[in-house]
């Protein structure tokens, strides 16, 4: 026993020993910040997702994102399915018809152009991924709609344990609303590639998007802060809806789920002790 806790002691002293070195190692490899973890509305066995601050992200997203950025699997009607902004029906048809679709061909054989109806997707703002190069200096955009759920950051012992315990699964929203306000001036020992800028939380450091938010870009109307921060909470949040839709219900539905199991293990027991009873053990 006493050589084991000699080994541990050694081994625990090893590892304390090279964090440092190894933290320094990475700094000058340009690994990213970690990212902070905000207090989110959905986060949690019994998080939901906030309206009004869907319904601001979806105006930032409308008017910032769009521009570049696709949404393939965002249809029209999604933005007033319960759960979600909920816009009304009226809302999202105006908001539809702002847009001009591709549809055909009609009975002459061509395509034509008409307004977007509730049951199309959104826009694309590219025709396809060869324009959005050529448009972005060679990089591509990538789609949104499931942005927030395939990015994520590195998460160490023993803080993957514990979010496994407390079901914290927002690692990607996280990690967007970081991005957004990751922007600065690069120190004076990093060179920017032509057409990159500084990002502290972007892996390597340099990315070809530009800073696409500042205060005062978007008009609130309900009086929130219009700053970058609010700014890049509110899209964060909206990506993560985008991505996962139906939240709200899985964790409602996972919750009665559990109800049930805990009444039915309940019920099995007593029936088991009524049943064997009379049976000498």
């Amino acid at each position: 026993m006493n050589i084991r806790k000699i080994l541990f002691g050694i081994t625990a002293a090893a590892v304390l020993a090279a964090t440092p070195a190894l933290t320094t190692s990475a700094q000058a490899a340009g690994e990213a910040s970690t990212p902070t973890r905000m207090p989110w509305s959905f986060s949690g066995p019994f998080g939901t997702y906030d309206q009004a601050q869907l319904q601001r992200g979806f105006k930032v997203f409308k008017e910032v994102c769009a521009s570049c950025h696709s949404a393939n699997y965002l249809a029209f009607r999604n933005l007033s399915q319960p759960g979600g902004p909920a816009f009304t029906e009226d809302q999202v048809k105006q908001i539809a018809s702002e847009y001009q679709v591709q549809d055909g061909p009609d009975s002459s054989g061509d395509m034509f152009e008409r307004p977007a109806r509730l049951s199309d997707h959104w826009p694309a703002p590219f025709p396809n991924e060869q324009a959005a190069r050529a448009s972005n200096g060679g990089a591509f955009p990538p789609d949104m709609s499931v942005l927030a759920k395939a990015r994520s950051y590195h998460v160490g012992f023993p803080g993957f344990i514990t979010d496994a315990f407390i079901q914290y699964q927002e690692y990607g929203v996280d990690y967007i609303n970081a991005l957004m306000t990751g922007y600065e001036e690069p120190p004076e020992d990093v060179t920017l590639q032509s057409g990159l800028h500084y990002n502290k939380y972007f892996p390597g450091h340099q990315i070809a998007m530009p800073n696409p938010l500042s205060d005062e870009l978007v008009e609130y109307t309900d009086g929130s802060p219009q700053t970058v921060r609010q700014y890049a909470q509110d899209v964060s949040a909206f990506l993560m809806w985008m991505a996962e839709p139906h939240l709200d219900a899985r964790k409602r539905i996972g919750f009665q789920v559990m109800i049930f199991l805990i009444v039915f293990a309940g019920l099995l027991y007593f029936t088991k002790k009524k049943v064997w009873k009379n049976v000498a053990h």
